[in-house]
């Protein structure tokens, strides 16, 4: 037990200081970003050095069925799960004292397992890394809370806030309307400072009930590390003030939907300098390449951006989320965006990704397009001047025109990993396939006696 204490980090041991440790959630991430692992009494994990879960733990769908992977044996070989204790943080939401431990996920020879998603950002990274260049990223979060909603047949509606209205939409920036749920954003700050995450700040997004989230930039696999226990707290904070939290792309009707921006920027190893500005201030020519290589192979990984069907009620004309793979200096109409920023700080803000992604998988995607722009030194097409929203240059609008230009991507798949793109195109096209067998309300109303 001394030498797992001694490993993990100050705020855990904070949280933990003059208490009993009681238990520790041994989890990873599968491809829809679902906490899967196990709990075990502290004593136990304390003697153990790994642990085990079938692989089959990949292959699961969002709605509970499993796809039969022609490559994989049907055996369901276990994998073997090593507790990353830089990873250790507190769950404070728990009637005990908990840690959660995020694991790295190994084959039985000690390699990485190819499909885990912490894994394919990993290997992304070290692309990066064997070009002397470390990838930035500093994400934002957008999410609804929204009244219990127990009867999926019933439209979700936004919450009660303590004026004792329901939230009022439309809102954008109110510091009125953030107060209206005040006890939730309370508890989301207290249990990540419990559990040592840094919000960069919070904000009333143009929903009803809809938070913006902003994290600082850093370290790929460390932000998505911490948007993955993001996602756990806000759920448990609201459930203590009787409401949910949603990370759908589009919950409700009439409302915009939740992004979840992604900021790129690039360093030098060797030097510590931002590769997308010149000595001199301007912008480099890496930084238009990376702009290129977003243009040139974003729309081959929108798939696993707007990973499932309701992902593309987002991308609506004129309601808050860009349909195009234009580019512009400060333009929120464009997929990527150039904010204003130094030159130290110059970066490129992905906009196209929502809040219902896996981060992991949604960061590493985003950083493989950028790559292979880096690689391929292209100049993208000249600034979009006006409201993009009149490009002609869309995206796909449906989960199966995505799938298949993912499946058409040889360079997106050799940088991702063949293995992880063939085992994630199989999972969402038996979800894509499970929704179409749904008949909906729109459905019955309409077509029932009238066709």
């Amino acid at each position: 037990m001394t030498d797992f204490m001694d490993q993990i980090p100050e705020a855990a041991a904070d949280y933990l200081e003059g208490r009993r440790l009681d238990e520790v959630e041994c989890i990873v991430a599968d491809l829809s970003g679902i906490a899967r692992g196990k709990a075990m009494p502290a004593a136990k994990f304390a003697k153990q050095k790994h642990f085990y879960l079938p692989n089959s733990i990949f292959l699961q769908t969002i709605n509970g069925d499993w796809v039969d992977d022609a490559d994989a044996p049907f055996t369901e070989p276990d994998m073997v799960l090593v507790p990353d204790f830089e990873t250790a943080t507190a769950a404070p939401w728990t009637g005990d004292w908990t840690l959660q431990v995020i694991h790295d996920v190994l084959d039985q020879n000690g390699d990485m397992v190819p499909v885990a998603p912490r894994n394919v950002l990993k290997r992304v990274v070290e692309l990066y890394r064997k070009q002397g260049w470390e990838p930035i990223v500093a994400p934002e979060m957008e999410f609804f809370l929204v009244a219990r909603n127990i009867d999926p047949n019933q439209p979700v509606e936004p919450p009660i806030g303590r004026t004792g209205r329901r939230a009022a939409q439309r809102q954008a920036y109110s510091m009125s309307a953030v107060d209206e749920y005040g006890p939730i954003i309370d508890d989301i700050y207290d249990f990540a400072e419990a559990q040592g995450l840094e919000i960069d700040g919070i904000l009333q997004e143009g929903g009803a009930g809809q938070i913006e989230m902003n994290l600082r930039h850093g370290d790929p696999v460390k932000l998505a590390d911490e948007m993955f226990f993001f996602k756990r707290l806000i759920r448990e904070a609201a459930l203590r003030h009787d409401c949910f939290a949603t990370f759908m792309a589009k919950p409700i009707q009439d409302e915009p939907g939740s992004a979840m921006h992604i900021h790129h920027s690039v360093v030098d190893i060797s030097t510590g300098e931002n590769i997308f500005s010149n000595p001199d201030g301007s912008e480099s020519e890496a930084f238009l390449h990376f702009i290129a290589g977003l243009q040139n192979h974003l729309a081959s990984t929108i798939a696993i951006h707007a990973p499932y069907v309701n992902s593309y009620r987002r991308y609506v004309r004129d309601f808050a989320a860009p349909i195009n793979l234009e580019w512009g200096r400060d333009n929120r109409t464009t997929g990527l965006r150039v904010p204003v920023s130094g030159p130290e700080a110059r970066r490129i803000e992905n906009r196209l990704p929502g809040m219902d992604v896996n981060p992991y998988l949604s960061i590493a995607a985003s950083l493989a397009c950028g790559y292979l722009g880096l690689i391929e030194r292209r100049e993208p097409r000249a600034e979009y001047i006006g409201d993009a929203y009149a490009s002609a240059d869309g995206i796909p609008e449906t989960l199966g025109a995505a799938l298949d230009l993912l499946e058409a991507a040889p360079q997106i798949h050799d940088v991702l990993g063949p293995e992880f793109v063939r085992v994630y195109q199989q999972v969402k096209r038996a979800e894509n396939d499970a929704y179409l067998q749904v008949i909906t309300p729109w459905e019955r109303e309409h077509l029932l006696l009238n066709v």
